[in-house]
């Protein structure tokens, strides 16, 4: 039962302080793993794969997937609401009092660093994920050749260049991401 409280409370505050989307949940998550130890950063690099192919918001989908590691469906459950309901009591809070505060300039401020505060979680979560998949940082005494994950940075260039292309922007995302997955997956069985 404390196990489901926790779960709980950690995406409570998660879902309460992670404003920005799904991405700004990356830095929280990664301080839960090593907090609890319920799962590594591996893991967490894995979730984030995982909940960016799949449907739905990114954030709740790394809750469900944490939640469902830690005690199953239940957990999965648990850990969802506690990430949803800081929004939904904002939400009813907020269209409660929007109109009569809409206008008044505290209120804008503090949108205003809210944004600044939400850029500086993606950003920081942006450079989390790079610095797990394209560099390997216990390699740096053996050179730069071993520090950088090529293979990693190959397929990064490659997309980045084919997602800019004007033809190719019209192709839907879910193309690229399965583009990326297969050729994952033969790196991984080719022992690339």
């Amino acid at each position: 039962m404390m196990v489901y409280i926790q779960l709980f409370f950690e995406f409570f505050k998660t879902g309460l302080f992670a404003i920005g989307g799904g991405l700004a949940t990356i830095p929280f998550l990664s301080d839960l793993a090593e907090r609890t130890g319920w799962f590594s950063q591996v893991d967490l690099l894995n979730m984030i794969a995982v909940s960016e192919s799949t449907p739905g918001a990114i954030g709740v989908n790394m809750a469900t997937y944490v939640g469902y590691e830690v005690r199953g469906v239940p957990g999965c459950v648990v850990a969802t609401l506690g990430l949803v309901a800081p929004s939904i009591i904002v939400i009813l809070i907020v269209a409660r009092f929007l109109r009569r505060f809409s206008e008044n300039r505290f209120v804008k401020a503090a949108m205003f660093g809210l944004r600044a505060a939400s850029a500086a979680l993606i950003t920081a979560a942006g450079i989390s994920v790079a610095e797990v998949t394209l560099v390997h940082t216990d390699r740096w005494s053996q050179g730069l050749a071993a520090f950088f994950d090529w293979k990693s940075i190959l397929l990064f260039v490659v997309l980045l260049a084919a997602t800019n292309l004007p033809k190719l922007k019209k192709i839907h995302p879910i193309a690229f991401i399965a583009v990326a997955g297969v050729v994952g997956v033969v790196f991984r069985f080719a022992g690339a």
